[in-house]
């Protein structure tokens, strides 16, 4: 699975449209890549694009690790991450962990930039999940829209663990 993802996400590259911009080349993207554009997609672009700015990033410059909760229905959520800072496993710069996040968190992505060092971990909390279910609801355009507007979605710290 990982290798079929990682071919996907390399083809997407090579198409050009990893700088996506506008919301129909995300979901046009996302779609692509993932297979679906659900909710947690653009939540992951969302966490992606956020810590590439804050971490001064180029693209290719994160690297990533992907702990998913115990209520969440799957790990898309990274695929997002991954689509915004072109990390991948086929670079070995994304992996979902074997732990699990703790109590209370639907995703925690631990985000480090390859150059510097200085990483970030991102928090969504279970709350989040009937909000980013009913998104899969909206059109697709609007799937991109709501968790980019979306206040507090996630909590963000300094994370210097190596």
């Amino acid at each position: 699975m990982k290798a079929a993802l990682a071919a996907a996400f390399t083809f997407a590259l090579l198409a050009g449209t990893a700088n996506a911009e506008t919301p129909l080349e995300w979901v046009q993207l996302g779609t692509r890549v993932h297979g679906f554009f659900g909710g947690f997609i653009p939540a992951g672009i969302r966490i992606g694009l956020d810590a590439q700015k804050r971490l001064k990033a180029e693209p290719r410059g994160l690297s990533v690790v992907y702990y998913q909760g115990v209520k969440a229905p799957c790990p898309c959520i990274v695929d997002g991450v991954m689509l915004a800072t072109q990390a991948s496993p086929g670079q070995g710069t994304v992996s979902v962990a074997a732990a699990k996040a703790p109590a209370g968190a639907l995703a925690v992505i631990a985000v480090r930039n390859r150059k510097t060092g200085e990483g970030l971990r991102y928090t969504v909390g279970d709350d989040w999940l009937p909000k980013m279910l009913a998104w899969n609801k909206l059109e697709p355009e609007k799937r991109f829209e709501a968790p980019m507007a979306a206040e507090n979605m996630y909590s963000v710290e300094a994370d210097s663990r190596p």
